[in-house]
C-alpha cells in the first residue's frame, strides 16, 4: 500500500493514522524493513516525514518461496514447502531453505544457523537461530529444551488402534535406508501416534516424536504395515496427493536464554484434508 503524506508529522504518527494498526505492529513493520519512504527503507520511527513524500507498507518480507511464521532478533521460522531441501547435499547447494533464508537475513547483516531439519519432501515448520550462543544451547542438548514436536501423516489403510507407541532402535544403511535394528546396532527411537480421521482408504494422525531420527516416522508408520502416502521408499502404493503425505506442524521449546515458552503451529495441508471430505 502506497500513501502521500499531505502534512509534515513523525513517521510512527503518519503510520498510526493512515493503518490503524497496534504501535507494536507497526515497530515491527520497520524493524524487519517493510517501510518505505520515497522508495528507500526507513526504520526510524521518528523519522521525519514532508509534505509530498510517498511512503509504502510492504509487509510481504521479500519475495520468499515460502511463508514466514515468525521472526526476532534472535530467530526465524519459516513454513517450508514440500520439495525444499534444508540445507545443500552433494548436488544441491542453493535451492534450499538454508540459502534462501541466509541470503535474505544477509540483507539485513544478519546470521544464520540451522539447527534442525526437515526431509526433503516434508513439509511445515524449520527453525534456523541467528546467534551462535543460541545455536550452541539448543544443538548441544535438544531434548532439553524442545518439548514438542508434532507432524500430520496420512498413511495407507485404516488403523487398528487409534493410538499407540512405536519405540525400537534404527540404523541407516550405505545406501541411505533407515531400518529397524537390534540395541547394539541402532540408535533408540520413539514416537508416538493418535488418528484423528480416517476412511476405509486412509487415516490421518497426530504424530509426535521423542527422538529425532532421520525418517524416523517414515520408517515406524512402514512397520505398522501403513506406510505414509506417496513414500513409495517405505512401501507405499499410493500417491493420491502428488507429495509425501508428512507435514511438521508443532514445534515447541523453552528458550535457553529466556526461559520462555516458544509455541509455532503451521497449518495442515488443504491438501491432506481432501482426502477425508464426504461427498
Amino acid at each position: 500500500m502506497k500513501y502521500k503524506v499531505d502534512k509534515a508529522m513523525p513517521l510512527m504518527e503518519f503510520l498510526l493514522e493512515v493503518t490503524h494498526k497496534k504501535r507494536n505492529d507497526i515497530k515491527n513493520l520497520l524493524k524487519f524493513e517493510n517501510i518505505y519512504v520515497d522508495g528507500s527503507i526507513q526504520t526510524y520511527y521518528a523519522y521525519a516525514l514532508q509534505v509530498g513524500q510517498i511512503v509504502e507498507i510492504n509487509a510481504k518480507k521479500e519475495s520468499l518461496p515460502f511463508s514466514i511464521l515468525y521472526e526476532d532478533k534472535e530467530l526465524i521460522v519459516i513454513d517450508k514447502p514440500c520439495g525444499l531441501l534444508s540445507e545443500q547435499t552433494a548436488k544441491e547447494s542453493q535451492k534450499t531453505a538454508y540459502y534462501i533464508v541466509k541470503q535474505y537475513l544477509a540483507k539485513k547483516k544478519e546470521n544464520i544457523y540451522l539447527v534442525h531439519r526437515l526431509d526433503q519432501y516434508t513439509s511445515g515448520i524449520l527453525m534456523f537461530v541467528k546467534s551462535k550462543k543460541l545455536y550452541d544451547l539448543l544443538t548441544h542438548d535438544w531434548n532439553k529444551y524442545v518439548k514438542v514436536r508434532g507432524y500430520i501423516a496420512i498413511v495407507e489403510g485404516k488403523m487398528k488402534q487409534p493410538k499407540g507407541t512405536i519405540e525400537n532402535y534404527l540404523a541407516e544403511s550405505k545406501t541411505q535406508n533407515v531400518y529397524i535394528t537390534s540395541k547394539d546396532k541402532g540408535k533408540k527411537a520413539i514416537t508416538h501416534y493418535k488418528v484423528i480421521q480416517s476412511n476405509r482408504q486412509y487415516s490421518m494422525l497426530e504424530v509426535y516424536l521423542d527422538t529425532g531420527r532421520k525418517n524416523q516416522i517414515r520408517v515406524h508408520l512402514s512397520s505398522l504395515h501403513h506406510p505414509i502416502i506417496g513414500d513409495d521408499k517405505y512401501g507405499a502404493h499410493t500417491n493420491p496427493i502428488k507429495r509425501l503425505g508428512l507435514h511438521a506442524h508443532e514445534l515447541m521449546f523453552i528458550h535457553p536464554l529466556t526461559h520462555k515458552e516458544m509455541r509455532f503451529i503451521s497449518k495442515t495441508p488443504a491438501s491432506f484434508q481432501k482426502l477425508f471430505k464426504k461427498g
